[in-house]
């Protein structure tokens, strides 16, 4: 083989690569939207569905937003619970406050801060436009809620990125205080990662975000490549995972797409829907 033949078959490998990483990039653009059902630990009242939707970063998901809207609507939500990193630290707010304004007409909606919020520097106008669209911020506190004739406690803390321990600690005891044992208790958070402290509180589920299923999830071994705090090979990255208290946290892949440097590959961004039986 001469040497232009060796280029030309080497040309042809490295395109073909390419076009491969291409399409499989693109192919993880595309959202799903992901269920999982448990069974409730009280056998009163009816089936609730929640929507948990995380790590937004005010992406663009369609005019008026409507790409993210209708795929929560077809699902018939009973709650919508906002995990953080719906607002970015360097994309424009336009997307996020469509979203939001849009899901606190139809349903109640509750939030919790995420780690690119506070690293914008604007979490209390964050916070404040939320309160004025109808979005119930927790920070550190506990609402009871009843749907269905179901009664549960749905409790939420802030990103410890700008919080010492000690007041990041003090929100959870707050917040689990204030639940009543009868109740189903409900942790809303943005991180996954401390299941040492969650495992402490007895939670029956805890819902989070932030790991972006490690950006490149690994095929078959349900582990991502590399996520923030986790490092590599994260562990907790997507889907529930069983907690040595016996309680169960959800890990939401999140909706990043522009957001993020590094493309999502075995990745889609997704809407998780919960439905407790």
């Amino acid at each position: 083989m001469n040497k232009y033949a060796k280029n030309r078959k080497a040309r042809i490998i490295f395109f073909s690569v390419l076009g491969i990483f291409a399409v499989l990039w693109l192919i993880s653009w595309i959202p799903v939207t992901e269920h999982i059902s448990f069974k409730k630990p009280s056998g009163d009242g009816n089936s609730v569905r929640l929507a948990l939707i995380t790590d937004l970063h005010s992406c663009y998901y369609g005019k008026n937003q409507n790409g993210l809207i209708k795929r929560i609507e077809k699902e018939n939500p009973d709650l919508v619970l906002l995990g953080g990193d719906i607002f970015d630290d360097k994309l424009k707010d336009k997307n996020a406050e469509i979203a939001t304004k849009r899901l606190a007409e139809k349903y109640p909606c509750y939030y919790v801060t995420g780690n690119h919020e506070y690293w914008s520097g604007r979490v209390p106008e964050i916070k404040d436009y939320l309160n004025s669209v109808g979005v119930k911020v927790l920070n550190g506190n506990c609402e009871t809620v009843t749907v269905n004739g179901v009664t549960f406690d749905l409790c939420g803390i802030d990103d410890p990125t700008q919080l010492t321990g000690t007041v990041w600690r003090e929100q959870i005891e707050s917040a689990r205080k204030a639940c009543k044992d009868s109740h189903i208790k409900i942790l809303l958070t943005h991180r996954p990662e401390p299941v040492y402290v969650y495992s402490q509180y007895h939670f029956d589920y805890i819902f989070s975000g932030h790991a972006h299923a490690g950006q490149i999830r690994i095929p078959f071994l349900k582990k991502g490549l590399y996520a923030p705090n986790q490092g590599f090979l994260a562990e907790y990255i997507s889907g529930a995972y069983a907690l040595s208290d016996g309680s169960t946290m959800v890990v939401s892949r999140g909706l990043a797409r522009e957001s993020t440097p590094a493309p999502r590959f075995f990745n889609h961004p997704e809407v998780v829907i919960i439905d407790l039986k």
